[in-house]
């Protein structure tokens, strides 16, 4: 076919409309048009589900990444020191938290579609040995702002709040009225779960950036608010809630009837030495398996004199005598719960060891009454069935009449919650026995004075640890004058990408405010490379799961005991992964929502216009590009990409 040059009407053209249309297409058609499209390839980092379901925000596929090889740790740094210090950017914690924590990360990991979560978990717990058995410490800034942050109470909670604050350069003095730091973590988690040589070498670590630490000193009584607030130019409280909430049924006030924080207040004080021959325990969340695996090892002894018994231990009067003890019988212990036992709040790992030792757990029942002898002590619970049901943080219980019964009980011990001393802080109780917060966990009405941990509500050792964090955030803001603004909607840590450019030596331009984004000309990422982290949690359905092959999980070793065996047995029963098997273990991470460089999209790309980033210039997050001169738009990449990470966006 031809045409003359002046028949601008008929002349071939690849131009999209002819001259005076000027109305475009549907969309539908503008994009695809028989073989290709105009969706080329973007680069995408999003959150995945393991860090987003983590309350703590640990960067937990950073260090995941780290420990399989994929990012590589600057020069002359080992690999697991690298993967630590990613960790405890977030959490200063991890050596107990890998042996405490219930682990959420692990239910939200997407490998639960294609086999088995990974063992996030394990991988913390080695990484936190590793970190203490090579001494490593925490790096304190050069300069200090001269800014001093006073922080009630060495919890989680504050301590956390005081490490994060110390990074950036602030002074920070702790004051608490125990003899030890720790809170919840030393008094209310036995022993044989959080090794005290453990948990002392973390706090350790946080204390030798230069925390100032005041024991002993309870603020409302050694030193007044006022006076805290006159010396300081910000207050973190991290009270805690370790006071107990007794069972709210008639006779409750029974002397052997005791709260599970002042039983394991009394084990972890070292004055508890044995517990009645039967015991029963109230509850369903880890604390009550904490309660009965305690009174599993204590025994019972049979000669008890009238100043022996376990409640006056507990109530603070008296310690037993050690020599008094030496003669141990199991005791009897009974565990209680309103809901079934798949629906119990307690870690089921630390369920399926109570059942081992002998723990007797009965499901959906309520307690109705303390049963009382002529000289008032208990002798029985009485207990009914009941339909419990939770929503929206308000329980629901139902009994069912004509179906009490009496459990015999030497002692009755009540973990159905817990509970803040105001004593001399009156003024914060909001109403309803906690200190209320906004999202940057500022007090409102009180400039300067945040809040975190179990006062807020009590939860997961490694929600007051997150807490903490965003707390020390908000001070740092407010010291320096500027406005809390809103947190992000998914509040965690997460992979820099110009900090490893920085890192290699690549030069990095001012980033947009917007957040992390690139273009085929910037050296702030790569080509249209956005950083969605905050905002956006991949789902299983946007990976290609069939690139994941089925590998077994390695396993920590676990002892398990049985009902003799847990007799005056304090030896922890958590082994820690090997160097070997946490890096095994880690190569199975999917690496939700960030590249770890399998190739895939350059190996199918049919244009080649794919293509590895120069050594030179490349790094964790900027190994692949794009031609967009060779893209014809056919998704391939986008199809093969197994984290996600590569999405099909507008271009030319």
């Amino acid at each position: 076919m031809s045409g003359s040059s002046g028949d601008t009407n008929t002349r071939l053209t690849f131009r999209r409309y002819q001259d005076g249309d000027e109305a475009p297409l549907p969309w539908q058609k503008e994009i695809f048009d028989a073989d290709h499209t105009h969706k080329c390839p973007t680069y995408v980092q999003s959150a995945p589900p393991c860090q987003a379901s983590c309350p703590s925000g640990e960067d937990i596929r950073g260090y995941l990444n780290i420990m399989r090889g994929v990012e590589k740790p600057p020069t002359g740094m080992p690999v697991p020191e690298y993967a630590f210090r990613r960790l405890a950017e977030a959490n200063p914690f991890p050596s107990v938290m890998g042996r405490v924590c219930p682990a959420p990360c692990e239910s939200g990991c997407n490998r639960n579609q294609v086999e088995d979560f990974v063992g996030i978990n394990s991988i913390e717990h080695f990484l936190g040995e590793y970190a203490i058995k090579n001494n490593l410490k925490f790096v304190k800034p050069a300069t200090s702002t001269g800014k001093k942050i006073a922080v009630i109470g060495g919890g989680p909670a504050g301590l956390s709040c005081a490490y994060q604050l110390m990074l950036l350069g602030h002074s920070c003095t702790i004051f608490d009225e125990h003899e030890l730091l720790g809170g919840m973590m030393r008094y209310g988690i036995p022993g044989f779960r959080t090794p005290r040589a453990v948990l002392d070498a973390e706090i350790q670590r946080i204390v030798d950036l230069g925390v100032e630490v005041r024991l002993k000193t309870r603020v409302g009584r050694d030193i007044s608010m006022e006076q805290i607030e006159k010396q300081f130019d910000a207050v973190f409280m991290g009270l805690g809630a370790q006071g107990g909430r007794p069972l709210p049924a008639p006779g409750a006030d029974a002397p052997n009837c005791v709260t599970a924080t002042a039983f394991l207040r009394a084990f972890n004080d070292g004055r508890l030495r044995h517990v009645g021959k039967r015991v029963v325990v109230v509850g369903g969340g880890d604390t009550s398996i904490d309660v009965a695996t305690v009174a599993r090892r204590l025994g019972h002894i049979t000669q008890v004199h009238e100043q022996d018994r376990p409640e006056y231990v507990i109530q603070g009067r008296v310690a037993h005598d050690v020599a008094e003890i030496s003669a141990k019988q199991g005791a009897e212990v009974i565990l209680t719960s309103l809901f079934p036992i798949d629906q119990m709040q307690a870690n089921k790992h630390e369920i399926e060891q109570a059942l081992s030792e002998g723990i007797e757990i009965r499901c959906g029942i309520t307690p109705v009454e303390v049963v009382r002898d002529s000289n008032g002590r208990a002798t029985a619970l009485r207990v009914a069935d009941c339909e419990a049901t939770l929503k929206n943080n308000r329980l629901d219980v139902k009994v069912k009449p004509g179906t009490e019964r009496d459990i015999e009980a030497d002692l009755i011990v009540s973990a159905i919650g817990q509970a803040v001393d105001f004593t001399g802080l009156e003024g914060f109780d909001n109403g309803k026995g906690m200190i209320s917060a906004d999202k940057n966990y500022q007090v409102p009405g009180k400039q300067g004075v945040f809040v975190g941990g179990d006062v807020i509500r009590p939860h997961l050792l490694t929600t007051a640890i997150g807490q903490g964090w965003i707390a020390a955030d908000g001070i740092d803001r407010y010291l320096s004058g500027e406005a809390l603004d809103k947190r992000p909607k998914i509040d965690t840590h997460t992979f820099d990408l110009r900090r490893k450019m920085v890192e290699k030596g690549l030069p990095v331009e001012e980033a947009p405010l917007t957040g992390i984004w690139g273009t085929d000309s910037s050296n702030v990422a790569i080509h249209n490379y956005e950083n969605r982290s905050q905002k956006y949690v991949i789902p299983h359905d946007e990976l290609f799961l069939g690139h994941f092959l089925y590998t077994p999980r390695h396993q920590r070793t676990v002892i398990t005991l049985t009902k003799d065996q847990a007799l005056g047995n304090y030896e922890e029963r958590l082994e820690s992964l090997a160097d070997k098997e946490a890096t095994a273990e880690a190569k199975r991470c999917m690496s939700c929502g960030q590249c770890f460089e399998c190739d895939n999209c350059v190996v199918y790309c049919p244009q080649k216009a794919v293509f590895k980033v120069n050594k030179t210039k490349s790094t964790t997050g900027r190994y692949v590009d794009t031609d967009y001169a060779k893209c014809i738009g056919c998704h391939i990449c986008r199809d093969v990409c197994p984290t996600g990470y590569i999405q099909m966006g507008l271009g030319e």
